[in-house]
C-alpha cells in the first residue's frame, strides 16, 4: 500500500514535513501545497521556500498547482523543472468558496469543456509526470462519470480522488459507491482520499476495494502524526516522539519567523489537532489558546508534557506492568 500526504494550504508546509518525515516517516509521497501562478511567472517567497530542494531533502516531494489558465500552469512546470522537479499535481479539489468562485479548484469540476481543452493543451506541451487531485463534482456525484470520460483521455501520473463533491466541504459521508466506479473504470492508476483517521479506516477500505494500493490522507495524520506508520504495522506515536516533532518545528518557526503572534498562530492550528491525543487535553488546549507570548505558549506546553499521557498510552503501560508481575 502506497501512502501519500495530502497537502494542506497553511499547515502541511516544509517546516511541518521535514518534522513528520524526520520524526515519524512512513509516506511514499510528500504533496506540497498548491502553488497559485501569477503573470509574471515568479514565485512567491513562501512558495519558493516550500519547494526549495533542501527544505525537502530525503522526500518525494510532489508540487501542487493550482489555475485555471494553461498557460501559466506550462510556466510554472518550467520553474519547478528548474529546481529538479519532475512531477507535479494539478488541484481540482480545493472546495474553499474564494477558490472555487474563481473557477479554479473544484469549481473547474463545473466546466468540464473548458477543463477538457486545459488538458489536452498542458499534455501536449509539459514533458513531467501530471497527477489530478479531484472531487467527484460540484454538486452530486453522478457528474463523476462525465469527469472521469475526460479524465480517461490523457496519461495521468495518478488520479486521486478525494470521494466527497464540492459542497460536501469537508463533512457528510464519503461517496464510496462512486469511487468504486471510478476505481473499475480509470484508466491511470487512482489513489483514494478522505476520512482516514486510523488504520482500521485504511483496512476497512482495503476490504471494501481489493485492487486499491494507494491512499492519501491529510487531517488524519494532523490528528495523529504516526498515521502511515500505523497503517504499514509499526507502533503508535509516544510522547517523547511527539514532544520531538513539537520542538522540531516550534525552533524551526521561531527561526523563520518574527513576532510572537505569527509563530504562536502556526502552533495553535497545530495543537488544535494534536491537543486530543492527551489526556486532560482541554485545559491545556485552553492555555496555549489563550497564549499571546511565545514564554507563556512554553510554560503552558511544558506542562502538559510534564502532567499528561497520550490517551491509552498509559494503560499499554500499565498492561505490560502487570504481565511482568505475573
Amino acid at each position: 500500500m502506497k501512502i501519500y500526504l495530502a497537502p494542506l494550504e497553511g499547515i502541511t508546509g516544509y517546516t511541518y514535513r521535514r518534522a513528520l518525515y524526520q520524526c515519524f516517516g512512513g509516506f511514499d509521497k510528500y504533496f506540497i501545497p498548491f502553488i497559485l501562478p501569477n503573470q509574471k511567472g515568479h514565485l512567491s517567497t513562501r512558495e519558493k521556500k516550500d519547494i526549495m530542494p533542501e527544505n525537502n531533502e530525503g522526500m518525494y516531494a510532489v508540487p501542487q498547482i493550482l489555475t485555471k489558465n494553461a498557460e501559466d500552469f506550462i510556466q510554472t512546470v518550467a520553474t519547478l523543472k528548474e529546481y529538479g522537479y519532475a512531477e507535479v499535481n494539478l488541484n481540482l479539489g480545493c472546495p474553499s468558496k474564494t477558490v472555487v468562485t474563481k473557477g479554479r479548484g473544484a469549481g473547474f469540476l463545473d466546466r468540464p469543456d473548458e477543463l477538457d481543452k486545459f488538458l489536452d493543451e498542458i499534455f501536449s506541451k509539459c514533458d513531467v509526470k501530471i497527477s489530478i487531485k479531484t472531487r467527484l463534482g460540484m454538486d452530486e456525484p453522478e457528474e463523476f462519470e462525465d469527469l472521469l470520460n475526460i479524465y480517461n483521455k490523457y496519461p495521468l501520473e495518478e488520479l486521486i480522488i478525494h470521494a466527497r463533491v464540492q459542497k460536501d466541504y469537508y463533512k457528510n459521508t464519503p461517496r464510496l459507491e462512486t469511487f468504486g466506479e471510478a476505481l473499475e473504470q480509470a484508466k491511470s492508476p487512482v489513489c483514494y482520499n478522505g476520512d482516514i483517521v486510523t488504520a482500521e479506516d485504511c483496512t476497512r477500505l482495503k476490504e471494501m476495494f481489493p485492487t486499491l494500493d494507494c491512499i492519501m490522507t491529510g487531517r488524519g495524520t494532523l490528528k495523529n502524526p504516526a498515521l502511515a506508520r500505523e497503517i504499514r504495522g509499526g507502533a503508535p506515536a509516544s510522547k517523547e516522539e511527539i514532544r520531538r516533532f513539537h520542538d522540531i518545528m516550534y525552533r524551526e518557526y521561531c527561526e523563520d519567523l518574527s513576532g510572537d503572534r505569527n509563530i504562536l498562530f502556526r502552533m495553535k492550528e497545530l495543537w488544535f489537532y494534536l491537543a486530543p491525543l492527551f489526556t486532560n487535553n482541554k485545559k491545556y488546549a485552553k492555555k496555549i489558546k489563550k497564549a499571546e507570548k511565545c514564554a507563556v505558549y512554553e510554560n503552558a506546553v511544558r506542562e502538559l508534557f510534564s502532567c499528561e499521557q497520550l490517551i491509552g498510552e498509559g494503560k499499554d503501560a500499565d498492561m505490560e506492568k502487570n504481565t511482568e508481575t505475573l
